[in-house]
């Protein structure tokens, strides 16, 4: 969960920007799970391919691949017997498991969660977790488990003061003319500890003449070489400091201290949680500690091993008013760069997540650099290998949000058996490729997303929104979605439909979502299920593929920031990429072989290296990372380097001779014929072409088709999406109707397939070209709207078609393969050439095809819900109405505020002439939220959400057919009357079948 607002009051600490670069051995890095938790978890490379891609393999992917639930809890304030009904509502809705979080910012009144009793870890809360995994084996499902209440992670009997718990670093400043004399207290911390803190320790006091040549809008500058410690002359907690007499001056005292943060929404347990420190051993013992001697018990131990996915770890926000900080961190940071880190506190120290002091502009670069790549390192070794190293003992994995402090996220996503980003936080797909990048060159599979949270959209959010955000997430290398969420039934002070974690949130609706039978919708949830867990069973499956790799300095995601030329022009014209960071040029992967880096994993085509972003594009590398890079373009990787790297500097404080090194190793670089440097950044697609590198995917003008390409050893897989780099992006993605050539990589022996999300049917393409490796076809696709294509051997998923000929042109509106051969498709009688690929023409006559047909009168079936006895239980009103036009339930009589089931029923009728070569697709038009369509009493099946269009044609008949479309809505609209002080303020929204409805004929005949 991302939130914006800090629990003290100050910017979240995650919005903050600063550099880091975490170091760390190859083989910590590429350390792995055991292999019984990664098969649970999904994360086995080749797990997808074991059985081959038979019809099942797609149409009815394993529960291990399909989508999850948050699932929030009130504590331990839960029942058993309806944890285990809960489990068997997501199991039977087509999902494949939940994350436990005790997360209920929606109560007010805390104490009536009685946590002494009742509270996270407490004997009622394991009782619930136990009953929870239990039903899940049973049910084959997994149950992930945050690692602490809430977020961030923290534990009961950790103290603010204790070595365990989070660390802040406060400054104090008294301004000083030159020549005038200080007596008195040491200057205090500009800001009062948090409650709880009753110690704080003086770990240095400083002098430093101010220079305004240095000085920037919102920092002081200081001379470095006039910073003075003036710590051994404190007396007690009494300084006497006289200032020499040139210059003004400035006095600054650091005061080490427990930032006594919470978790959120808290307390959750008595005694209250806090947060612990995420960079030392200690913190993280604390946490393991805990689990160990209070929570696991031999069943619970057992049941881990049996149905336990992965413990997980929300976005690290670590909150203070001063400075990130751990007692070990100035040994640390002369440890790694051999330099003293006092005399440099100035440059890093914080107020209220603001830098108060500055040097000179590059060294303070260098410096923050140096002391974030620290606490990156720390942060990663202490904390994200550890947990992961411990999850492992129990038959578990560890799955995190890498990312909120000025860490390498990049590096923590290589060393996480799953890392996961959001799609509430992350402002573009840029942030997921970041994770990704980590995830491949470690060889993991699974990037995971914490979808669906929308604020202030609590019982509004359609699946139709959550389908969109996702759309482009999949392509940018998410294939896990953790939904936002699934609330317990029910929890003090709550009202119908029942207790929800952020509704209400400070009296508005809060955060979306959750989902279950409290939802009308959740009667269509199967279908999408369905459709996301197909999507991850192709996105898991084999081995990524992507174009280029971006070589990046500071390894942040959650930033919005992109790369040059690819974000903004590769991406449309079909290039993929992925962003690395230093660490990860030390793993197993990270070699060259047949011009492509890392060949048995992303195997990418070119290295792109840009300034870095973070600090105004300045472009540096740091000397063992040039090293490598000379090293792989030496072995024949094609690299294009964006800016001035001939005059590069170290990120870091450069040692003596540094930077003449790396410019010396640069240079060396700079000339190979493997690379070309530009120093405009539209001039990088022509470097790439001149270095012979071409994407996977191409069209011939810019597109928002967005890709993602695997591939298994029987097949190359291609996602494809019409969406967009952000959500918020203007104007709104149209649809597209282009062609687009896609590369096989697995022989010459394939034929493209078409694989439907939603049906689970894959069909082999019946109209596309040929040449050498690549295939073009024709794609038509609506907003939001997905495709997945698989070019795989003939024969494969079952299909029965072989080694027969297709067109590879047609006047016809559509060649496809049926269970009797090829045929053509035509919305009109008439007589249709084709082509084959044999180099024969086929002509096809098509019967007379009837008009259009837009049925006049629907009646109206309405199950409208309300409020039932109690807070869990809906009652229903039926409203039977006839409709002489389709409108949105807010604009009709007697719907203005009604949610629930409505069954639309119409006839048409079709003429004598209907024959067995006629057909119709029935267009819904605009729908909203879920439906199914039913015709002459047969179920159609799942239907594309995003292209609401159903072939009913094989249920058909001449003269009379009965067409039925049930469409479930959101709650908002009830909600709005019977709850107004929430959600009254909510605008009356547009939910029901609005059509317009058309059923299209067509003919269609085997050639």
């Amino acid at each position: 969960m991302h939130e914006f607002v800090s629990q003290r009051g100050g910017m979240s600490r995650r919005t903050v920007l600063a550099t880091a670069v975490t170091v760390g051995a190859a083989a910590a890095l590429g350390a792995t799970a055991p292999a019984a938790a990664l098969d649970r978890a999904g994360a086995a490379p080749d797990r997808a391919d074991a059985a081959g891609h038979t019809v099942d393999w797609f149409a009815a992917p394993d529960r291990s691949v399909r989508p999850k639930f948050r699932w929030w809890w009130p504590d331990g304030l839960v029942d058993p017997d309806e944890i285990a009904r809960e489990i068997d509502q997501i199991a039977d809705a087509g999902f494949g498991g939940a994350e436990i979080a005790a997360v209920h910012h929606s109560i007010r009144d805390k104490s009536l969660l009685d946590t002494a009793r009742y509270g996270w870890g407490s004997g009622p809360w394991r009782d619930g977790v136990e009953a929870a995994l239990r039903r899940a084996a049973r049910r084959g499902l997994t149950v992930d488990i945050s690692l602490g209440p809430s977020w961030p992670t923290a534990v009961p009997g950790v103290t603010p003061d204790d070595a365990a718990a989070a660390q802040e670093l406060a400054c104090g400043r008294v301004s000083l003319a030159g020549g005038a004399t200080y007596r008195g207290p040491v200057p205090p911390p500009a800001h009062r500890a948090a409650s709880g803190v009753t110690g704080e320790r003086l770990l240095a006091v400083q002098a430093a003449r101010v220079e305004t040549a240095h000085s920037t809008r919102k920092e002081t500058g200081l001379a470095l070489d006039s910073v003075r410690d003036l710590t051994g002359t404190v007396t007690g907690n009494t300084l006497t400091w006289t200032a020499p007499a040139e210059g003004d001056w400035v006095l600054i005292s650091y005061w080490q201290r427990g930032s006594g943060q919470q978790p959120e929404s808290g307390p959750h347990t008595a005694p209250a949680a806090y947060v612990v420190d995420h960079l030392s051993a200690a913190g993280t013992s604390a946490v393991t500690d805990f689990w160990e001697h209070r929570i696991l018990t031999g069943s619970l131990r057992r049941l881990l091993r049996a149905a336990g996915g992965a413990f997980f770890e929300d976005s690290v926000e670590l909150e203070t008013e001063g400075l990130v900080w751990t007692r070990r961190l100035p040994e640390e940071f002369e440890k790694r760069t051999g330099r003293a880190l006092l005399p440099l506190l100035p440059a890093v120290v914080l107020d209220d997540s603001n830098q108060v002091f500055a040097f000179d502009a590059q060294l303070t670069r260098q410096i923050r650099h140096d002391f974030w790549a620290t606490v990156s390192d720390l942060f990663n070794r202490h904390h994200v290998r550890a947990l992961r190293d411990w999850a492992h003992t129990l038959g578990m994995t560890l799955r995190a949000q890498p990312y909120g402090l000025q860490t390498d996220s990049i590096a923590s996503a290589a060393l996480l058996d799953i890392a996961e980003g959001e799609s509430l936080g992350f402002k573009n797909l840029d942030d997921y490729r970041c994770l990704a990048g980590g995830r491949d060159m470690a060889g993991r599979t699974v990037l995971s997303c914490e979808s669906g949270a929308y604020n202030g959209a609590a019982y509004s959010t359609t699946w139709d929104r959550v389908l969109r955000t996702m759309g482009g997430a999949y392509a940018a290398g998410v294939n896990q979605t953790v939904l936002h969420g699934f609330s317990y039934a029910k929890a003090p002070e709550s009202q119908w439909p029942g207790f929800a974690a952020f509704s209400p949130y400070n009296g508005t609706p809060g955060y979306s979502e959750s989902w279950g039978p409290r939802q009308p919708t959740w009667r269509h949830a199967e279908d999408v299920a369905g459709y996301l867990g197909r999507v991850h069973q192709v996105l898991q499956a084999g081995t990524v593929r992507v174009d280029v790799a971006v070589f990046r300095q500071t390894g942040y995601s959650a930033t919005g920031i992109g790369a040059s030329w690819f974000t903004s022009t590769g991406v449309p014209l079909g290039w993929t990429h992925q962003f690395l960071s230093g660490p990860l040029l030390d793993l197993p992967n990270a070699r060259v072989a047949g011009g492509r880096l890392a060949p048995d994993g992303p195997a990418y085509k070119a290295l792109f290296v840009e300034g870095d972003f973070f600090h105004g594009s300045t472009p540096t590398l740091a000397l063992d990372d040039a090293r490598k890079l000379l090293r792989f373009a030496e072995a024949g990787l094609p690299t294009v380097l964006l800016g001035g790297f001939d005059q590069a500097l170290t990120p870091g404080v450069p040692a003596p001779g540094e930077t003449e090194r790396l410019r010396d190793v640069l240079d060396r670089l700079l000339a190979l014929p493997t690379v070309v440097r530009v120093t405009d950044k539209a001039a990088v697609g022509d470097a790439l072409t001149a270095l012979g590198v071409t994407p996977d995917v191409r069209h011939s003008s810019a597109s928002t088709l967005l890709n993602a390409h695997r591939v298994t050893e029987e097949a190359d897989f291609y996602y494809l999406c019409n969406g967009k780099h952000a959500e918020t992006v203007k104007p709104p993605v149209a649809a597209i109707d282009h062609d687009v050539t896609l590369r096989c990589t697995r022989g010459r022996e394939f034929v493209p397939y078409l694989l439907d999300p939603w049906t689970g049917r894959a069909e082999r393409a019946g109209r596309y070209t040929r040449r050498g490796d690549e295939v073009t076809l024709r794609l038509a696709l609506r907003p939001g709207q997905t495709a997945i294509v698989a070019l795989g051997r003939p024969g494969l998923f079952g299909d029965r078609n072989g080694n027969r000929p297709h067109a590879v042109s047609s006047d016809a509106d559509e060649v496809l393969f049926t269970a009797d051969g090829l045929a053509v498709r035509a919305a009109a009688g008439g007589t249709y050439r084709t082509r084959l690929s044999q180099g024969r023409t086929v002509t096809t006559t098509l019967p007379a095809v009837p008009a259009a047909i837009e049925p006049g009168r629907w009646h109206l079936e309405v199950d409208d819900w309300f409020p039932g006895p109690d807070a869990t239980r809906t009652e229903t009103v039926r409203r039977t109405l006839v409709l002489d036009a389709l409108l949105p339930w807010s604009r009709i009589p007697g719907l203005a505020d009604s949610a629930g089931v409505g069954r639309y029923r119409t006839t048409v009728v079709l003429p004598d002439h209907w024959s067995p070569a006629h057909g119709a697709l029935l267009d819904l038009g605009q729908v909203s939220d879920t439906f199914r369509v039913t015709v002459n009493g047969r179920d159609t099946g799942p239907a594309d959400r995003m292209c609401p269009v159903v072939d009913v044609g094989p249920l058909l008949r001449r003269g009379e057919n009965t067409i039925e479309i049930e469409v479930a809505t959101p709650l908002v609209n009830r909600l709005r009357t019977t709850r107004p002080e929430v959600f009254g303020s909510v605008a009356r929204q547009d939910h029901g079948l609005v059509g317009p409805v058309r059923l299209v004929p067509y003919a269609q005949s085997t050639l």
